[in-house]
Formats: structure tokens, C-alpha cells, sequence
């Protein structure tokens, strides 16, 4: 394919334009048209980044039959009722994530993308990084040995959306996001090790959900303020992997701790990428000079290029110069160890996956809700 994807954005607000942004450094992609709820958006965004078209109705841009592939960037219980639709109409769709408010909704996603033979990809940024890919080398490589142990941490000292004093009320409205800190910054995080380890399937899930820490109380109210500042979770996978989850948005910690996992020969610690086995019967620590290899691998590896970013794999995909990793597979296999967080918590003991499935139902809400508009 010689002339430019053609992308259309669904979700000209914070993240659309970040996605705006990224779009403009790959040269491979042109996003001809653009989505919103709100006529200023798409005016400003068509104004800053040179876009031809723009429409309040998101169902007007998916009728157009020269448009290769959508990029969602609505709330997150929207996710499903505008990926399901693009799927539909015959797009492939690369949506922000969480991939969706709920296991169900995930898993209609998924079987969309399935029955219409396109492409899903589900943005997870924690994937493209130079560490995490050296990191995924060794694993591939075989260093770990067999993997039996897992950590997922994602921490922020004060941290919360709008209550603390940045982005929209609709990022702490369980109706519109589904989620707080698990589905905000957890996804990242869960979804870097479940790439690690292959994204075994779930066993069982017990787990917390704590909203514990003062805010601004005209905040609370306006916003409705209804999701967990602290998610805690434990997983059984099959293959023997223990999985345990810490995510929080404010907690009253210094976060000194890092996502992590261990095998039977050696062990992974991230951020920053450390190394830690045994030579000569002696324990061994090491450390990696990634930016050299970064480099290297770029030099002599054309395919390395296309895995630099979430949307550069995705153009990459697009084209055909490298498969599509299996992200939305991470998200449904994410989407179930949230919910089954949030449900074991309210029921305070651990679910099978199949209690989980069976207990999730839709939280998709109608595309056309608008945002509250704080003063």
C-alpha cells in the first residue's frame, strides 16, 4: 500500500488529541476525519492538525467507504457500543483503553472483531517501551525459566482525576468510566505482565476495592465520585502462576516497589529493568544498557520500528509489515481480573472465572451522552 492509511477519530477530547498528536509523527497514517459530541472539538481539532472533515454523529463517519480504520476515544462505557458499530460497518478499530466497562462488554468487542474478520487493537502503552521490550526478549529467550509468580504495581501518591485538581469528572463517575484506578492506570500495568507471561487464562479472583482518603468535597458531589482509589487483587492462572495486583491512585506511601516476575531460573524486576539468577552458585543482580540495544535492534531490524508505539504497531498491522499482538485477548483477559476485583469484593470471597462471566452484564451507556461541564 503506497498512499496513507485513512483513519477516522471518534473522540476529539484529551485523548483524541494525544492520539492527534502521535498520528502526526507517522508518516504511513492521515486521519481525514473526525468525530465529536461537541462542534468546538472538531473544529480545533480540525483546525490544529489539518483534518478535512468533521462530524457530530459518529454513525456519518462510519458510513464513508474510503476510511481503512477508526481510532475510539470516547469514555470508557462507550468503548463497546462504538467499537461494536465500527466493527459492523466494516472498520478496523483501535480503541483507547480499558477495552471496556465490563467483561460482557469486552467480550461482545471481541466477537465482533471475530464475526466482521477486522482488526481489534486495544491501546496499552506499557507494551512499546524500550524496557518492556528487552524485558519481553529474556522471557522469550527462556532466562526466567518456568514462570511462577507475577506482580502487577502502578502507584501515584495524590493522584485522582478532577478531585485532585486535574481532567474531567467523568474519569470518577462509575456510570461513564466503569472504573477508577484499576481501569485508569491499572489496564497498563496488568496488561505488560499478562504480555510477559502469555496471557494465561484466569482460574480464580479475590480481591478489594478501597475509596479511603479525604478529597474536596464540592468536587465529590459534582462528580459523583463513585470508583476505587485502591484496587487489590489476587489471581490464579493456569500453569501454577500466582498473580497478585496493587494499584492505586492516592495512598499514603512513597511507592518504593515495581511490577515484577519470577521464574524457576531467574526473576524480572521493572522500572528499572533488573535481572537477578544465580552464577556459580552465587546470586547474581544485573542491569542493561537498553538504550544501546534499542538502538542496535532498530539498525539491524526493519520489523523494530513498527513496535515503537501502540499506534505505529497498529499502522504496522494495518500495512502488514508485522502481525497485530493480541492486545484486545490482553484487555477481555484484564477486563475479567477487574470486574472479578470489584465483584469479590462486594461479595468478600474469591470467584471463579465462571462465577465472574456469568455475574457480568453491560454497562455500555448511549455514545451520545454528553460530558458534564464543570464551572
Amino acid at each position: 500500500m503506497n498512499e496513507p492509511l485513512r483513519i477516522g477519530l471518534i473522540g476529539a477530547g484529551q485523548i483524541g488529541t494525544s492520539h492527534l498528536k502521535t498520528y502526526g509523527q507517522i508518516p504511513e497514517v492521515r486521519v481525514v476525519a473526525v468525530s465529536d459530541l461537541s462542534p468546538e472539538k472538531v473544529e480545533t481539532a480540525r483546525r490544529d492538525f489539518g483534518i478535512a472533515d468533521g462530524y457530530a454523529d459518529f454513525q456519518s463517519l462510519l458510513a464513508r467507504d474510503d476510511i481503512d480504520a477508526v481510532d475510539v476515544c470516547v469514555h470508557n462505557n462507550k468503548h463497546a457500543p462504538v467499537a461494536i458499530a465500527a466493527l459492523k460497518a466494516g472498520k478496523h478499530v483501535y480503541c483507547e483503553k480499558p477495552m471496556a466497562g465490563t467483561y460482557r462488554d469486552a467480550a461482545d468487542m471481541l466477537q465482533a472483531s471475530r464475526d466482521s474478520d477486522r482488526m481489534l487493537h486495544i491501546q496499552m502503552a506499557t507494551l512499546y517501551g524500550p524496557e518492556a521490550r528487552a524485558a519481553q526478549r529474556i522471557v522469550r529467550d527462556g532466562h526466567l525459566g518456568k514462570i511462577y509468580y507475577a506482580r502487577s504495581f502502578g502507584y501515584r501518591r495524590r493522584g485522582r482525576p478532577f478531585v485532585d485538581g486535574y481532567g474531567s469528572a467523568t474519569f470518577v463517575d462509575k456510570s461513564i468510566s466503569a472504573g477508577g484506578a484499576l481501569y485508569d492506570m491499572g489496564i497498563y500495568h496488568i496488561a505488560q505482565i499478562l504480555h510477559l507471561i502469555g496471557n494465561p487464562a484466569v482460574k480464580s479472583v479475590t480481591g478489594a476495592a478501597h475509596q479511603a482518603l479525604d478529597m474536596d468535597e464540592e468536587r465529590r458531589s459534582f462528580s459523583g465520585y463513585s470508583v476505587e482509589e485502591m484496587g487489590l487483587g489476587w489471581v490464579r492462572m493456569e500453569g501454577g502462576i500466582s498473580f497478585d495486583i496493587e494499584e492505586s491512585w492516592a495512598v499514603h506511601h512513597d511507592g518504593q516497589e515495581a511490577s515484577k516476575v519470577l521464574g524457576s531460573q531467574g526473576g524480572l524486576r521493572l522500572n528499572p529493568l533488573t535481572y537477578f539468577a544465580s552464577l556459580s552458585d552465587m546470586p547474581l543482580s544485573a542491569t542493561f544498557d537498553v538504550k544501546a540495544s534499542d538502538s542496535r535492534w532498530h539498525a539491524c531490524d526493519p520489523e523494530t520500528v513498527w513496535y515503537d508505539s501502540s499506534q505505529k504497531h497498529w499502522a504496522g498491522a494495518l500495512l502488514g509489515r508485522v502481525p497485530l499482538l493480541p492486545t484486545a485477548e490482553y484487555g477481555l483477559n484484564a477486563a475479567l481480573i477487574s470486574e472479578g476485583i470489584y465483584l469479590s469484593s462486594k461479595a468478600e470471597r474469591e470467584l471463579t472465572a465462571n462465577e465472574i462471566r456469568e455475574q457480568s452484564q453491560s454497562a455500555a451507556i448511549d455514545p451520545y451522552t454528553p460530558e458534564k461541564a464543570w464551572k
